[in-house]
């Protein structure tokens, strides 16, 4: 496969995974056993948090969560694919991705309950993290703006000549923005070290595939700015592993960016704020439930020999101790201080902000029970 150029969209799908669970030799990125069991945790561990906060969003312990159920493959897969040097621009529904390049669990659950410890310190919504040793990029909720951002990005890699790659996540939805064909004409133009990876997961919240393009195909969308683009099984943890590597590389060497599309389906709602019994039919899901990414994942592991049910159970019950361990203290963790509304906004504050800080911290508190 890594011989072949990539130049032009093609309607075909690359899959690794047979209907078996056996690979295509051809296609398959070659993954030692060590790395198989790796990812394979990783998937599971991000199944098991999801679970959890949306259980916790339920008691009222948090406010919000937005989650990848139904996704993993195509959100972890695209991450694994990163060399350490690359930078990652998320939407919200990556915080797999966050954990496996290096978030630690313990600050993005933190950042669940805004607290003293969460990175960003209160002031985003639950799942708008962000993590610098992770080379992992901040969230905002607008559609689309990370698209641009992850190109500047990466022409300001390549005019100071460092080798890094840029990979931005977006939905389908996302590509019915501005900022997408800002992001993709300056990309192709420029020949932008960017990796463009757009989940089709079926849903821009309540607005199916088909009322958002016209267009065959997503990944036909770069035709026009000069990006090929190709398609890819994106619950298929080996193909976006291989298909992503692939734009990587060719993007390292100079020759621009990729644009991936990832076929998946959402399998739960938008987020814990919305019901996706009220739009789309339940039998919709069924045939996708059937082609779960980890289900599909682990028979695979199974076949090799490198992975049983006492893995399983041990992985599991690993998981849901490491996230209850970590909401446990993050809910005896104490609110951010009303002065660091005021930090990581100018490195040296502006006299009229040095005095409503001031002003702020001699007025009255509003009872605790505000």
């Amino acid at each position: 496969m890594d011989s072949q150029p990539l130049t032009e969209t093609h309607d075909e799908i690359v899959r690794v995974l047979r209907d078996d669970g056996t690979p295509d030799p051809a296609v398959d990125p070659g993954l030692s056993t060590e790395e198989l069991r790796k990812l394979y945790s990783a998937m599971v561990r991000t199944r098991v948090i999801d679970e959890r906060l949306v259980t916790l969003q339920r008691q009222g312990r948090i406010g919000f969560h937005i989650g990848s159920l139904g996704e993993e493959a195509a959100i972890l897969g695209s991450a694994f694919a990163l060399r350490e040097r690359d930078w990652g621009f998320p939407c919200y529904r990556e915080f797999g991705a966050a954990l496996l390049r290096g978030l630690p669990l313990q600050r993005f659950i933190d950042n669940m309950f805004g607290n003293a410890n969460d990175l960003v310190k209160g002031r985003q919504m639950p799942d708008h993290y962000t993590c610098r040793q992770a080379r992992w990029g901040s969230i905002s909720s607008p559609i689309g703006t990370q698209m641009s951002q992850a190109v500047g990005f990466a022409w300001a890699a390549r005019l100071r000549k460092d080798d890094a790659v840029a990979l931005v996540y977006f939905g389908d939805g996302s590509t019915s923005s501005n900022e997408f064909h800002v992001a993709m004409n300056f990309a192709g133009v420029f020949r932008t070290p960017t990796v463009f990876f757009c989940r089709n997961n079926g849903w821009a919240i309540s607005v199916p595939v088909e009322r958002q393009t016209a267009s065959r195909t997503f990944a036909g969308k770069g035709i026009a700015y000069g990006v090929p683009g190709v398609r890819v099984d994106g619950n298929d943890v080996l193909a976006v592993i291989a298909v992503t590597r692939r734009a990587v590389e060719r993007a390292a060497r100079g020759e621009g960016a990729t644009l991936i599309e990832a076929l998946t389906y959402r399998v739960g709602g938008h987020s814990t704020s919305d019901d996706p019994n009220r739009y789309r039919d339940k039998k919709e899901v069924d045939p996708w439930l059937e082609r779960d990414p980890i289900e599909r994942f682990r028979r695979h592991l199974g076949r090799l020999g490198v992975w049983s049910e006492s893995d399983e159970d041990t992985l599991r019950a690993e998981a849901d101790r490491q996230v209850r361990e970590a909401i446990a203290v993050a809910e005896k963790t104490a609110p951010p201080q009303l002065e660091t509304l005021f930090e990581d906004v100018f490195a040296d504050p502006p006299w009229h902000l040095v005095e409503q800080r001031a002003e702020l911290l001699r007025g009255p508190r509003a009872p605790s029970a505000h």
